[in-house]
C-alpha cells in the first residue's frame, strides 16, 4: 500500500533542514513539527500517522487526537484505540464494546479482573490466597460488605496480582452488577457462557433470592422478615439494602431506640 503523500513530495522537499533562510515561518533555530507545517507534509499522510501513533502511550495518543482533524481521524480509530489498550499487556485480543469510549482512557491493571465460579465451601479468603491477592481487594472490587456476600453470587472478580497472566491472553468487556462498572474480564476456564458486554441481570430466581435473604440474615444478625424487608425496599440490590439497615440502626442508636 503505498502512502498517499508519496506521489506528490521529493526527497528533498522532506530533508529540507527548518533553519533555512527559505523558510519564512522558522524565526530561530527552534522548529515545531506540526501538519500545519509544510515542510512536513508526511505528518498529514494517513499511513504515516498510523505507524508513529502505534508507538505512543495511551495519554499520548489522546494529545494527538487533539492536534488537528486529520490526526484525530486516525487517534480516534476504534482498531488504533484498541491496539493502543492491549500494547502494555501483550494481550492477544479484546472482546466486546464498553457503553462508553472513556473506558479505554485507562488501561491499568486495575482495569482487569479474573473471572471466578464459585465452588462449594470455597471463602473469600482461600480465594485471596489461591489467586496471592488481598482479602480486602477482592471485596473492595466486588463491592462486598462482609466475607458472607459470596454466598449470594455465582461468580466472583478476583484483581489481576500478576500481570505476566495477560501475555497472549484475551478479555471479555464486561459490566458486571455488583462491581457497578465495566471490567476486562479475563476467563482461566475458558470463554463466558453468555454474551459478553452485557449487564448481569438481577437476582430473579427463587434459589438465588433464598440465598441473598440467608447472607443478608447472617450480616444483619436479623430473622428472615427483617431481611426480606430491607430486600425489597432496596429493589433486590443486597447491598443498598444492608447500607439501608445499618443507616436505621445508627439511628436507633443515636435516639436511644435501640
Amino acid at each position: 500500500m503505498s502512502c498517499c503523500c508519496d506521489q506528490n513530495d521529493d526527497e528533498s522537499t522532506l530533508t529540507t533542514p527548518l533553519t533555512s533562510s527559505s523558510n519564512p515561518i522558522v524565526n530561530d533555530s527552534t522548529a515545531i513539527i506540526s501538519p500545519m507545517n509544510l515542510q512536513f507534509s508526511a505528518l498529514s499522510c494517513r499511513d504515516t500517522l498510523r505507524l508513529i501513533f502505534e508507538k505512543l502511550s495511551f495519554t499520548d495518543l489522546a494529545r494527538a487526537s487533539c492536534v488537528c482533524k486529520a490526526w484525530n481521524a486516525v487517534a480516534s480509530d476504534d482498531e488504533m484505540v484498541v491496539e493502543t489498550f492491549k500494547a502494555p499487556w501483550k494481550l492477544l485480543e479484546v472482546v466486546g464494546k464498553p457503553s462508553s469510549r472513556s473506558f479505554w482512557r485507562d488501561n491499568g491493571i486495575g482495569k482487569f479482573a479474573i473471572s471466578h465460579r464459585i465452588l462449594r465451601g470455597e471463602s473469600v479468603a482461600s480465594l485471596a490466597v489461591k489467586y496471592s491477592v488481598q482479602v480486602t481487594d477482592i471485596k473492595r472490587l466486588n463491592n462486598m460488605m462482609s466475607d458472607h456476600g459470596i454466598y449470594s453470587r455465582e461468580r466472583l472478580l478476583i484483581p489481576i496480582s500478576n500481570q505476566d497472566i495477560l501475555i497472549n491472553g484475551t478479555c471479555y468487556i464486561e459490566l458486571d452488577t455488583y462491581a457497578k462498572r465495566e471490567v476486562a474480564v479475563m476467563y482461566l476456564d475458558g470463554k463466558p457462557d453468555r454474551k459478553p458486554g452485557t449487564l448481569l441481570n438481577r437476582v430473579t430466581s427463587d434459589r438465588s433470592k433464598t440465598r441473598v435473604i440467608d447472607s443478608l440474615k447472617r450480616s444483619m444478625q436479623v430473622d428472615v422478615g427483617t431481611a426480606q424487608y430491607y430486600l425489597s425496599i432496596s429493589n433486590g440490590d443486597p447491598r443498598a439494602a444492608l447500607s439501608k439497615f445499618s443507616s436505621d440502626l445508627r439511628w436507633e442508636r443515636q435516639t436511644g431506640l435501640a
